[in-house]
């Protein structure tokens, strides 16, 4: 819809998680240093964490284009409760076909597979995302995958991504073995102010417009309400833009984020902190944006006031 408009080629701020758009903030670029060191330093297990929304997913993508002409990958996404045998998956993973009925017999054809891969010279990394939401049996299941690293190489990496529950999880005593296999963690923190400015002005640039679309007032708005989680950053400039789009506005400010959030609120998404509500009084609404300028000073340095 406002492509055009703004000059761009396609959409900066899409949910999807996209390699192209990757912004590497310092954390994200540990992050991607340390999949990366795991990977190469024959880690037998690797865990990213972050919370919803920090980036993981685009990480993973990013890396699995580094290394599939180096690795055989299998990439798990599905692992809800009813997860069902881990085997079954594993192997659906990688694309092995089989007729297998029992587990023992899925399990010999993994076994299989990851030596004919040994020989070709190729590591066999198994990769996990939402891994938080595996249960308990599962993950050690996983584990008991692991014991295939019989000799003195790695012959199967496994990368766990999740969220901080992933962490809870494998600090219970139950998973106490499992926890000591692993060689590498890295917990992916939401961005800063100026990260979150950078990563907005990166997307547009990326997209192929103007990094002035969104002017320094807004960027403040935008990390005030979102406290720097790339996707609430996504959610929130998306619809900016659609917003500046029908008032045929080309730089965005901070009331436009305002008006933005306060509509996503009376949508029924609660998912932002508090705004200036428009059903107030002109005195209200006056000691609320003094409070909210005051709030977004005290967050990001920058006085939004002074744009009024």
């Amino acid at each position: 819809m406002y492509k055009k408009f703004f000059g761009l080629k396609k959409k900066p701020f899409a949910l999807l998680p996209d390699p192209g758009f990757l912004y590497l903030s310092s954390k994200h670029k540990k992050a991607l240093t340390t999949l990366h060191y795991g990977l190469v330093s024959q880690a037998g297990i690797t865990v990213i964490t972050g919370e919803i929304g920090s980036g993981k997913t685009t990480l993973i993508r990013c890396m699995l284009g580094k290394i599939k002409d180096q690795c055989a990958v299998g990439l798990i996404t599905n692992t809800h409760s009813s997860f069902g045998d881990l085997l079954t998956w594993v192997l659906a993973s990688f694309n092995i076909q089989h007729d297998a009925k029992n587990k023992s017999d899925r399990y010999q054809i993994f076994v299989k597979f990851i030596a004919e891969q040994n020989q070709k010279k190729r590591r066999v990394v198994l990769i996990v995302d939402e891994a938080q939401n595996m249960d308990i049996e599962t993950l050690e299941e996983l584990r008991l995958l692991s014991n295939i690293n019989l000799s003195n190489n790695v012959m199967l990496q496994l990368v766990l991504v999740g969220q901080p529950e992933l962490i809870d999880k494998l600090n219970l005593p139950e998973l106490a073995q499992f926890a000591q296999r692993v060689s590498i963690e890295y917990h992916l923190k939401p961005l800063n102010y100026d990260e979150t400015k950078n990563y907005i002005a990166h997307r547009i640039e990326a997209a192929g417009g103007s990094a002035s679309v969104f002017n320094e007032s807004a960027c403040a708005a935008v990390f005030y309400y979102t406290e720097g989680v790339p996707r609430l950053i996504n959610n929130i400039c998306d619809l900016a833009m659609v917003f500046a789009f029908a008032t045929d506005t080309h730089e965005i400010g901070w009331k436009t984020i305002l008006e933005v959030v306060n509509e996503r609120k009376t949508s029924g998404i609660h998912q932002f902190t508090e705004t200036v509500s428009p059903d107030l009084g002109l005195s209200e609404r006056i000691a609320e944006a003094e409070k909210f300028h005051r709030a977004v000073l005290e967050k990001t340095g920058f006085d939004i006031s002074t744009c009024l």
